[in-house]
């Protein structure tokens, strides 16, 4: 099976061809700097980056593009109320999107523009405008006249007709039409500003994108990405003013992602129901709210609750105990390879043919319009096997074709696992900072845990089982759950 993607453009799911054999140009439209970034844009961050991450694991050179708009209506309104300039709110919002990226292990584009460093490639395309008679000047500012792209609303299905009926007239006497819009705003005093043909001022939000993805990835490119919330306006006015201007076609491929609801209404910072990245992540591990996100099929919208947190982060434990199941129980230096394959099939031929038949049907899954919901599914059945073939053998040790069975097992889920971002630390790793996050969240003392520990033992020791019980019943009361194992007794927040 080729890959198959839903593009926004014809509604429809299509084969995907780039136009550079081998290689993708991406482009996916980044976050405006004047806050902190939420939930939704968690969502969009990581479709993204697992996109990415496939079409690398598919062979193909991908050349990814990811924008910051550091100018802006809020962040020149948040630098006013600090009383600093735009580019001290920009850096600092930039520095926090890089912290909260880098923990939910969104690995970095190709390129990472600023708007502010392409001004004089949005210039360019606005002149363009210009001289073919699609822009025009009113006042200090230059708008695109919409009714002069016949295909405007190709992207969102909509008719100027209708849009036109539906207009909210913007107090604005300048536009000839309610539905023009900016594309250079002419400056205020004490906003900052840059020289132009028509006078000092900044640019408008949407020829942002065109000038920098047609800078660094051509007049085409294969994907434009982005959340559902900018079809229209954003996305359709990007089309209208790139193909108006340079007169082929803007982007072969328009991927969305589905919206966030919280509880089952729309996230809003005036419902209250709005949620930082970092507030999550005092909560829950990274990964979990990464294996949450992409539990749903990135068109569909997906509901965010603590519950469905709590669920993603205990599903993340089960992978991430087998695989430290198998690890504690097979040998280090194990040479699976020297081990005739009949050997190793015959420990668990069930095993043995899911670990075959994975990569074949993992990437029929995703293949199919990036389908990570049913990955998933697939990872999770195969976990399962194994920690099934893992069960069968009690607590022994396994050696020689069983060892080398549940290696191959494990190996599976972790590149597998690795094309989503997940599964990419040790278990012990992972566990830690799991029981690290409980402890805060539980507000459990671990010097406390660690004393009663060492005084059931020594109970433990003296043959004082009754005082060794009445321990683990107090520590289990405080949310503590042991693990007795011959290195030592093992502990771990519920």
């Amino acid at each position: 099976m080729s890959l198959v993607v839903y593009n926004t453009l014809t509604k429809k799911k299509e084969p995907f061809v780039p136009m550079e054999p081998g290689t993708v140009k991406l482009y996916v439209c980044g976050v405006t700097v004047y806050d902190l970034c939420h939930v939704g844009h968690a969502r969009s961050a990581i479709v993204f980056d697992v996109i990415y991450r496939y079409l690398q694991s598919r062979g193909y050179r991908v050349v990814y593009v990811r924008n910051f708009t550091d100018i802006d209506d809020k962040i020149i309104k948040r630098a006013q109320e600090e009383g600093t300039d735009y580019r001290t709110i920009a850096d600092r919002y930039i520095e926090a999107f890089y912290e909260d990226m880098d923990a939910l292990d969104v690995l970095r584009p190709d390129i990472e523009p600023l708007a502010t460093d392409n001004i004089p490639q949005m210039i360019d395309i606005i002149r363009r405008l210009e001289e073919k008679g699609i822009a025009y000047q009113a006042g200090t500012d230059v708008y695109f006249a919409v009714e002069k792209f016949p295909d405007y609303g190709k992207l969102s299905g909509r008719s100027l007709e209708d849009m036109m009926a539906g207009a909210r007239v913007e107090v604005d006497a300048n536009k000839r039409n309610p539905l023009d819009f900016v594309l250079w705003k002419g400056s205020k005093p004490g906003e900052p500003a840059w020289d132009s043909p028509w006078g000092p001022g900044r640019p408008g939000w949407h020829i942002e994108c065109s000038a920098m993805g047609s800078r660094f990835l051509g007049p085409t490119f294969d994907i434009h990405g982005g959340g559902k919330d900018l079809i229209f306006p954003h996305h359709e006015n990007e089309i209208a003013q790139s193909e108006a201007a340079f007169g082929v076609p803007f982007v072969r491929y328009w991927i969305h992602n589905g919206f966030v609801n919280i509880n089952n209404e729309k996230m809003s910072k005036s419902l209250g129901n709005f949620f930082t990245i970092r507030d999550i992540l005092k909560a829950v591990h990274p990964e979990a709210l990464r294996l949450f996100v992409i539990s749903k099929h990135y068109r569909n919208p997906v509901d965010f609750s603590d519950e469905a947190l709590a669920e993603a982060e205990r599903a993340l434990e089960r992978l991430y105990g087998t695989l430290e199941e198998t690890d504690a129980r097979t040998p280090k230096d194990l040479d699976e390879g020297s081990f005739a394959e009949k050997a190793v099939m015959d420990q668990d031929k069930d095993l043995f043919q899911k670990i075959a038949e994975f990569g074949e049907a993992f990437r029929e899954a995703m293949d199919n319009d990036f389908n990570t919901a049913q990955a998933l599914a697939l990872l999770f059945d195969l976990q399962r096997a194994t920690q099934r073939f893992l069960d069968a053998f009690g607590r022994k040790s396994l050696k020689g074709p069983a060892a080398a069975l549940a290696r191959k097992a494990a190996a599976c889920l972790r590149e597998h696992g690795g094309v989503l971002g997940l599964l990419t630390r040790t278990p012990e790793v992972f566990f830690e900072e799991i029981k690290q996050r409980k402890i805060a969240r539980k507000g459990i003392a671990e010097a406390e845990v660690e004393a009663l520990i060492a005084q059931r033992s020594a109970a433990r020791k003296e043959k004082n089982f009754a005082e060794a019980d009445r321990l683990r019943d107090r520590l289990s009361e405080m949310g503590v759950q042991l693990e007795d194992t011959p290195e030592g007794t093992r502990w771990r927040v519920r």
